[in-house]
């Protein structure tokens, strides 16, 4: 039963939908799927066309709004908007340390986890369209991973699809994983560069964190064992608009003195746990790197061989010394499954999925370059999360789509500048600049 309810200038309904585990068995075992339906409070009588929203992640279940703040606003000018919380993530069938052991041991765990990338949300999306357009196809807008979907819905089913907008999410057709961590490296490193320029303080400070973590074994109030790797991993902020300064003001008051000489504030461990806990998204540690097999080639933890190819990223070496301590950024790495307790229990599970050899295609470069629905994509200039050459070199394989490049956001720019990015892809999809 559909529940609905108001909040500033919208009219929000809790929608569910039952859809197959595994698509090629409809018949098979079934999961829940969650979304909140969003129409503007002056417009809940019309019969508007539908956008659904992909969250990026994998693993992040769709925002929680309140009012019609960023994209929104914009969206529901011209639209319903459905909200949805991609298979495993929010109030969908959730898919964490609590909840996998139903399946059974590891193995089990990671059979069950294959059915959670693009292709399988692509189908869920196909699944419940009819029973909420009634039918007629929608307008689909993905953010970072919710693009790589949308491209997939672009491969798989394009016919669902009245138009497709794509914001920091353009994703390589063909890259290994290997590829795409070779790429980030030098970005992240740039945007290392980038805050300490802008912060030259904070270069003293990560170091002397980094050297206290070296010596001191940490353990943050949730149980969370902060390794100086976890601690360079904080630097995944520094792909959002407003990143370098967070990530600032964090380490400006990291220690604190007391009776047993300095030691690291409560005040910044409780920022800290909060920024590394896995505890609400565990599917973007267990998914995060299948989301680039598309062969017989296992990813077989590709962020952490990758990184020995990058030695200036390694805090002994850099303290030993004087060179500065530099973050890293969205990557998953084994040592997470070890140091986080949210994520212990299912190592092994995440092992077995590493280890994997049997990845299918997620894009379909044939039906891309035959593309007929409307599409536009913002591309940002120097995105830390998703490489600006592999987001290029896609966008010239999709038939008509339109690229808006630029360097006035970071990853985060739809909800940044959200009304204004989301106007400009319209206008590109529809023409109209």
């Amino acid at each position: 039963m559909s529940v609905s309810y108001r909040q500033p200038g919208v009219v929000l309904t809790d929608r569910r939908f039952t859809v197959p585990l595994d698509h090629a068995n409809p018949s098979g075992e079934t999961i829940e799927l969650y979304a909140r339906e969003a129409v503007a409070s002056d417009r809940t009588s019309q019969n508007l066309p539908w956008l659904v929203y992909l969250q990026g992640g994998p693993g992040f279940g769709a925002n929680r709004f309140i009012g019609r703040p960023a994209w929104l606003g914009r969206a529901l000018k011209d639209y319903r908007v459905l909200l949805l919380d991609q298979r495993g993530t929010g109030a969908s069938t959730p898919a964490n340390r609590q909840t996998l052991p139903l399946r059974g041991g590891p193995a089990e765990q990671a059979d069950y986890l294959t059915h959670f990338r693009a292709d399988a949300i692509v189908r869920d999306c196909e699944a419940i369209r009819p029973q909420v357009t009634g039918g007629a196809p929608w307008t689909v807008l993905g953010q970072s991973f919710g693009g790589f979907c949308t491209v997939a819905y672009l491969s798989l089913a394009p016919e669902g699809l009245s138009t497709a907008l794509i914001t920091g999410g353009l994703p390589s057709l063909d890259a290994h994983a290997d590829d795409v961590y070779r790429a980030a490296y030098p970005r992240i490193e740039r945007k290392v560069v980038a805050h300490y320029a802008r912060y030259p303080q904070d270069v003293e400070r990560a170091r002397r964190i980094a050297d206290h973590l070296l010596t001191h074994d940490v353990v943050l109030p949730n149980g969370y064992r902060l390794t100086v790797e976890a601690f360079q991993s904080l630097g995944i902020l520094l792909g959002g608009g407003e990143g370098s300064h967070r990530l600032h003001f964090l380490l400006e008051d990291a220690f604190v003195r007391t009776p047993r000489g300095h030691e690291l504030s409560d005040a910044f461990q409780e920022q800290v746990q909060g920024l590394l806990s896995y505890a609400g998204h565990p599917l973007y540690a267990l998914v995060h790197e299948a989301i680039y097999g598309q062969d017989a080639r296992p990813t077989d933890w590709s962020a952490e061989r990758v990184r020995a190819e990058f030695p200036r990223f390694d805090a002994a070496k850099a303290l030993a010394g004087d060179e500065p301590l530099l973050f890293t950024g969205e990557s998953v790495h084994p040592w997470m499954f070890d140091c986080d307790p949210a994520l212990r229990p299912l190592r092994e599970t995440a092992e077995l999925l590493a280890a994997r050899t049997d990845w299918t295609p997620l894009y379909d470069p044939a039906r891309l370059a035959a593309n007929e629905v409307p599409a536009a994509a913002a591309v940002y200039h120097d995105d830390m999360y998703v490489d600006t050459g592999h987001a290029l070199t896609t966008a010239r394989a999709i038939r008509g789509l339109r690229t808006w490049v630029t360097d006035e956001f970071e990853h985060d720019g739809v909800r940044a500048g959200g009304p204004r990015v989301l106007d400009r892809l319209l206008a590109l999809a529809r023409d109209e600049a």
